[in-house]
């Protein structure tokens, strides 16, 4: 199947003249901070701030756009444990489609309420979205309603491919355009709809480490699937993309790069202190990607698209915590006292002396190597940045005490 067949930018266009009046006119903006951190320009592209909190809402009101201007299907059905349930909840309410979204029985509380309150019936299915979505079939075959690919459909693609057009209308200049991937549908959209308009941008897929089939794909120049997909990222957590996005992302993006969870961790939180943004993690890979790669960008103007928003609140302190250690904000270490009263107050003090700020303490007098008149004590400080941490550990040791830092 060529390219042209899957996709043409006037499809594109539809999909812009669809969700006009729709969409939310998300900013994209200079930050300074990051600008001055990677040496060059940064803007982020605020997707985060859409309705239903994320670019779903493009490709699923596209799609059902379409759905609704053939009038032969009145029920649509998707599996997703978030953004795109949302989406084509919200598509189906506001097109008057009745929409049931099969969830994993993981599903947080959150995710599952918010879309009931978009008017969608909720199934729960499976431990993950490999059954969740298989059960979804079988349920849109029984109930003979149509059902909605999270990804690997061309006017899902196309719906996606809308935020290509609006980068353009607000950036024309741009050299670069950092984009998150997981089945690919946002990659694939982008991607085409940029290079179709101007060739000379370059177009970066990111990944997790942990669930990096795009990039396997990418390098492979073919469909390429993972046993499983591991990372914070539950956004961008496919294990299998889909056939349709791969042949377009092997065909218009030109590189694809992975980030760490840490990595992540640490972008979501730089997005709250410095932009007052709450990010998930998958749509803080594009700014992860972009920080990790500064050199090569050096006076380029470069565009992080940050995909989405909805986040577990109940995960967004672990987040926090990874984030604060990744920055080396978070210094963690053991070292060994003699058991006896006083032993903690003394290295408190060091440490207090240091000016670092202890949060959690733990004693361990169970080790095989320790003592019996010894215990380990387990410290976590807050200190300013990596060199204060090495600064306190120096401290320490300096006292006299072996200091055992956690990796």
């Amino acid at each position: 199947m060529s390219d042209s067949t899957i996709l043409t930018i006037g499809d594109v266009e539809n999909a812009v003249s669809r969700l006009s009046g729709v969409l939310h006119k998300t900013p994209l903006k200079r930050s300074e901070t990051f600008s001055k951190i990677s040496g060059t320009d940064i803007y982020l592209k605020y997707e985060n701030q859409q309705k239903t909190g994320s670019f779903k809402i493009r490709g699923a009101y596209n799609k059902l756009c379409q759905i609704k201007e053939t009038g032969d299907v009145k029920n649509v059905l998707a599996a997703s444990a978030g953004n795109h349930a949302q989406g084509v909840a919200y598509a189906a309410a506001a097109l008057g489609l009745s929409a049931t979204i099969v969830m994993p029985k993981s599903t947080p509380i959150a995710k599952i309420k918010a879309t009931e309150g978009y008017g969608a019936e909720v199934v729960l299915s499976g431990d993950c979205y490999d059954s969740a979505c298989a059960y979804a079939k079988k349920l849109a075959a029984k109930r003979g309603a149509e059902f909605i690919h999270p990804f690997d459909d061309a006017s899902i693609i196309a719906g996606q491919g809308t935020l290509g057009f609006e980068i353009l209308r607000d950036m024309p200049n741009v050299d670069v355009v950092f984009v998150p991937a997981g089945g690919g549908g946002l990659l694939a959209g982008v991607s085409f709809c940029l290079k179709s308009i101007n060739p000379r941008i370059k177009i970066i897929g990111v990944q997790s480490v942990g669930a990096d089939a795009i990039c396997r794909s990418f390098a492979e120049k073919k469909l390429v699937g993972t046993e499983r997909a591991t990372t914070i990222a539950d956004g961008i957590a496919v294990s299998m993309p889909g056939e349709l996005t791969t042949s377009l992302i092997n065909t218009y993006t030109d590189a694809c790069v992975t980030v760490t969870d840490a990595e992540i961790s640490a972008a979501i939180l730089n997005l709250l202190e410095r932009c007052k943004q709450l990010v998930e993690p998958a749509g803080a890979t594009s700014l992860a990607a972009a920080l990790k790669m500064s050199e090569e960008l050096k006076g380029k103007r470069a565009v992080c698209l940050l995909s989405g928003g909805n986040i577990d609140m109940g995960f967004v302190h672990k987040l926090i915590d990874l984030g604060l250690a990744a920055r080396g904000r978070k210094l963690r270490f053991k070292t060994v006292l003699p058991d006896v009263p006083g032993s903690l107050e003394r290295v408190a003090k060091i440490i207090a002396e240091s000016f670092a700020n202890v949060v959690n303490v733990q004693y361990d007098r169970t080790s095989a190597d320790l003592d019996p008149r010894d215990v380990f004590l387990h410290i976590i400080c807050e200190v300013s940045d990596r060199e204060h941490g090495k600064k306190v550990c120096e401290n320490l040791e300096t006292a006299g005490y072996k200091v055992i830092v956690a990796e």
